[in-house]
């Protein structure tokens, strides 16, 4: 039985075990333009990204939340990618390169101080510009959150 949670497909099976439906973006499939004012953080104040996240957190009212532990804005295949509003940093993606073709949007956090921005949309679609043109094949989602599967060269991954 399919259900629900924080826009997540999630299936129930047999013993109450869960599993999420994992996704990815073929990015040889989208036209995205660069729409956002981006950058990539060279150097990153933690303690900045961390009070995005934390607000970021407590706008969406997560019920359970992962800390982002300092070495993953540092890890040598993880782009930190800033987004900013007025010249303010307002929202950050942590993209993790696995290899020159794929990469996992690993964290997206943004402070919601001007939700009309909807940097949700926009960054993940500047992402598979600024991907595409580096050549990359795909941008892994993890979970297949349902305002992503409208996405261009959106792909349900299915069993091994």
């Amino acid at each position: 039985m399919a259900r629900r949670v924080f826009g997540i497909a999630v299936q129930q099976q047999k013993g109450s075990k869960m599993s999420y439906q994992f996704a990815r973006i073929d990015i040889s499939k989208t036209n995205y333009k660069e729409t956002c004012d981006w950058y990539y953080i060279t150097e990153p104040d933690i303690d900045q990204l961390n009070e995005i996240y934390k607000r970021y957190c407590i706008y969406r009212h997560f019920a359970s939340v992962m800390p982002i532990f300092d070495y993953r804005y540092t890890a040598p295949n993880t782009d930190v990618i800033g987004y900013r509003d007025n010249g303010e940093l307002v929202a950050f993606s942590l993209i993790e390169r696995y290899d020159s073709k794929n990469a996992l949007c690993a964290q997206f956090a943004w402070d919601y101080r001007t939700p009309k921005l909807r940097l949700g949309i926009e960054s993940l679609q500047t992402e598979c510009a600024i991907y595409r043109e580096r050549g990359f094949e795909y941008l892994y989602l993890e979970q297949a959150h349902l305002y992503k599967q409208s996405m261009q060269g959106f792909e349900i991954l299915g069993p091994l």
